[in-house]
């Protein structure tokens, strides 16, 4: 109709106010489902665990976050949060040094290259679960072990993006760099490496949701706290209020450090080009 604005055409340009709109309306019916759902099966049976009601789910909350527990006296949501997090931290630092180092070596020394192209592609086939008991059983099932999956699972990826990137990069600046004087170490590290470091942040954004599965196996199969290992724990007595909870909490921790690290893409590279972004 003329004069009606255009939501779903190719061109279409739907206002902010709008954007907002419609990004919730997924949610709204989500949840509108998942209520509608509950309620039919709570009717039949009062006693159903399969789709808690929205009660159930917050007491079970204030059970798990804000009541001490009289075993351990520890708040165990917050105890499994930061256990979780400070594996996944150590695993993706970790994967993001070694990563940008051999990407970025690789993409300007051909020899480097030679030497780990074919090692890193080797590796990066490899389905990182399916080491998961060689781990266990060389490396023990402390938090070594865990480290070392999030690592096999995500520095092969962030080294073949860092190289990708570097490749991309104008050989004019290489050329130019070497002809004003600078040495390869400085091309490297003064020349190269500053333009690499936004999209060293992208391929760790982009990572985030391997490193949590990642991290959830390894939780589930050996592990004394963390958020999988709670989900996996209270799984047998089939406690959806605890589990669903759980769930779309590691989910806001993933949209909370994805957000943080697009705050400090736009805070640090202003001047990284949108075009380039995922």
């Amino acid at each position: 109709m003329p004069g009606t604005p255009r939501v779903w055409g190719i061109h279409a340009r739907p206002g902010n106010g709008l954007r907002w709109v419609l990004a919730v309306v997924p949610f709204l019916l989500l949840a509108l489902v998942y209520g509608i759902a509950s309620d039919l099966r709570h009717r039949d049976n009062p006693s159903d665990k399969l789709l808690p009601t929205p009660a159930q789910m917050v007491a079970a909350v204030d059970r798990m976050a804000f009541t001490e527990d009289a075993r351990t006296g520890s708040y165990l949501m917050l105890r499994d949060t930061l256990a979780s997090l400070r594996r996944l931290g150590i695993g993706l630092l970790a994967a993001a040094v070694v990563g940008l180092w051999l990407g970025l070596n690789m993409g300007l020394f051909p020899g480097f290259q030679a030497l780990g192209g074919g090692f890193v592609t080797f590796v990066s086939m490899i389905p990182p679960l399916a080491v998961l008991p060689i781990l266990f059983i060389t490396l023990g099932v402390d938090e070594l072990a865990k480290v070392a999956l999030i690592f096999i699972g995500i520095a092969p990826v962030i080294t073949r993006d860092i190289l990708g990137t570097v490749r991309r990069l104008p050989r004019e600046q290489v050329t130019k760099a070497l002809t004003l004087g600078a040495s390869e170490l400085a091309l490297a590290y003064r020349v190269v490496l500053p333009q690499v470091w936004p999209r060293l942040i992208e391929a760790v954004r982009l990572s985030l949701g391997a490193a949590w599965l990642f991290l959830i196996a390894a939780e589930a199969i050996a592990a004394n706290e963390g958020l999988g290992y709670r989900i996996f724990l209270v799984r047998r007595y089939l406690a959806m209020d605890v589990i669903l909870p759980y769930v779309l909490w590691i989910t806001a921790l993933g949209f909370g450090i994805d957000a943080l690290l697009r705050l400090a893409l736009r805070r640090f590279f202003p001047w990284y080009s949108p075009a380039e972004k995922p």
